[in-house]
């Protein structure tokens, strides 16, 4: 196995923590999870729905919790629950010694609140403290999307004390509106006699789906005769040029006065995790969405090929605030006349398209477990 020099390189000295995008009871039970953390370094994971469909589904090694579920004359919906928080406990247990020693900066586990309530506050409110409750771990965070009624929920459930993972997130604008919201939240846990020092969140920022939506549209235009030489020039980089105006943004904002009362109290800054970071174009760096956005106080989650990868030849520095004027002309460039692409609609086409991603693999789970169900209770 390569050792991965470049991820601890990129923990030890740039400050960037490395999670795994990637959950099954099958990484937890063969000791595979420990290994990971061992060997290459990974402090945290996530999860989503689209991640459990993969584990679950299809997988043998789930059934004897399912026939307990039947006799036990539970729902498809309470195994579904009873099979997911089995494993993120787990988890969170072989996370905890990093938890402990990072002083809760890592260690941390995230699972999602059902992405058919992503459009429902209170909803997503009461799931996410049932879901923490029900967890009963401290380096438990509960993902949240950052859709308009997503944000009131993130505000109230860091309120309780609870930590947070602010998911799908894509624009400038819903990262700024995320971060205020996590302040607003501390706000009004320290008002009500909580200790601030206790909660961490991340906002998750995606890469790869952007410049894939970017890019289909600059294909487009050069078809049509658009000016090649201009169009070919932006091409894979709106991403990233909007990940560092995002990152001039947090600092704006973690090193105002209003966050300065709170760091006073120990409060933790919301970091920003950058997430889709598998690039889907092979004409592009594997590693592209790592080596251009190492920077302090940010994390990093990656899917197992991504960390090989990485391992592998990663070229870590402290890039993430390289290059920043130019980032901001690649994203202004999008207005110019000859590629006259709106921004905005991109983003809010893929916040509804990132829903949907997480809500058809879930309904699909739901009903292959169901037909289990059914396999499993006439044995």
């Amino acid at each position: 196995m390569v050792v991965a020099k470049p991820i601890f390189e990129i923990e030890n000295t740039y400050g960037q923590s490395i999670w795994m995008d990637n959950l099954s009871r099958d990484i937890i039970e063969s000791g595979e999870l420990k290994e990971l953390i061992e060997s290459r370094g990974i402090v945290g994971i996530t999860s989503n729905p689209a991640i459990f469909e993969k584990a679950i589904a299809g997988n043998k090694i789930y059934d004897t919790d399912i026939e307990a579920g039947i006799k036990a004359g539970k729902s498809v919906g309470e195994i579904y629950e009873s099979l997911v928080f089995t494993d993120i406990r787990n988890a969170c247990d072989i996370f905890l010694p990093v938890y402990e020693k990072t002083q809760g900066l890592d260690g941390y586990v995230s699972i999602e609140v059902p992405p058919n309530i992503a459009k429902d506050t209170e909803t997503t409110i009461s799931e996410a403290r049932r879901y923490y409750e029900a967890i009963d771990r401290p380096n438990v965070m509960i993902k949240i999307p950052g859709t308009a009624e997503g944000l009131p929920a993130v505000e109230a459930t860091i309120a309780a004390g609870i930590n947070v993972n602010v998911t799908l997130l894509f624009s400038v604008a819903s990262y700024v509106e995320t971060a205020w919201a996590y302040i607003r939240g501390l706000e009004k846990l320290s008002a009500a006699g909580g200790d601030v020092s206790k909660i961490a969140s991340v906002a998750s920022f995606f890469l790869s789906r952007i410049d894939t939506n970017v890019d289909q549209r600059l294909d487009s235009k050069m078809a049509a005769g658009g000016n090649i030489e201009k169009l070919q020039e932006i091409k894979g980089k709106i991403a990233i040029a909007n990940a560092k105006i995002a990152y001039q943004k947090y600092k704006e904002i973690f090193f105002g006065d209003r966050w300065k009362a709170l760091a006073e109290k120990g409060a933790r800054v919301q970091r920003l995790l950058w997430a889709s970071t598998s690039t889907k174009n092979p004409e592009y760096s594997d590693v592209m969405y790592v080596d251009q956005l190492v920077g302090a106080n940010t994390v990093n989650t990656l899917p197992p090929n991504t960390i090989e990868a990485c391992a592998d030849h990663c070229d870590p520095a402290n890039r993430i605030e390289s290059n920043v004027d130019a980032a901001y002309q690649i994203i202004d460039s999008l207005k110019d006349d000859e590629v006259a692409i709106d921004i905005d609609q991109v983003m809010n086409e893929l916040l509804e398209e990132g829903i949907d991603k997480f809500i058809k693999p879930f309904e699909s789970l739901m009903a292959s477990l169901e037909t289990k169900v059914k396999q499993l209770a006439t044995v």
